[in-house]
């Protein structure tokens, strides 16, 4: 299984299995760095593969101590280059609106698993599952463009 995180004292998180199939996605609030690093060992279950993370160095440290002694495969990526990647052009001019897609897309993929739409979707749960995404392509787990997408982006390829 992947794990991707949005780094944050409130993060995202969203996990795919191996065929690239988004599994499930939240959104947590730590509240402080002590809590933060309590909670990282219980969250890299043992069958945790693969972690990607985007955004803050320090706390992506903090994650990475406890996943390498576990043998979990390290990605990071920065919302510029997923954002390349998964948005058209002309949804990644301003960071609010880059967003507002992220929710929308990662609604499609819910459907696109199967799994029930949640009552309300938080932006870092919205940028974990295409963080998440951005890594199950570049990891080669999955090929064809999900059918919900294939309608809003062409950026996939």
């Amino acid at each position: 299984m992947l794990l991707a995180v949005d780094l944050g004292l409130n993060a995202g998180l969203a996990s795919f299995d191996t065929s690239g199939r988004l599994l499930w996605a939240r959104s947590t609030r730590f509240g402080t760095k002590t809590r933060l690093k309590k909670a990282i060992p219980s969250l890299l279950a043992p069958e945790i593969e693969v972690m990607v993370s985007e955004g803050d160095a320090g706390l992506r440290a903090q994650w990475e101590r406890v996943a390498k002694p576990k043998g979990i495969q390290l990605l990071s990526v920065t919302p510029e280059i997923w954002r390349k990647r998964l948005l058209l052009s002309r949804e990644q001019r301003t960071g609010a609106g880059a967003k507002k897609v992220a929710q929308v897309l990662a609604l499609r993929l819910f459907d696109d698993a199967n799994l029930p739409r949640p009552p309300s979707l938080r932006h870092d749960a919205a940028e974990a599952i295409l963080i998440g995404l951005w890594a199950v392509y570049e990891l080669g787990w999955r090929k064809d463009v999900p059918v919900g997408l294939q309608l809003l982006t062409a950026g996939l390829k």
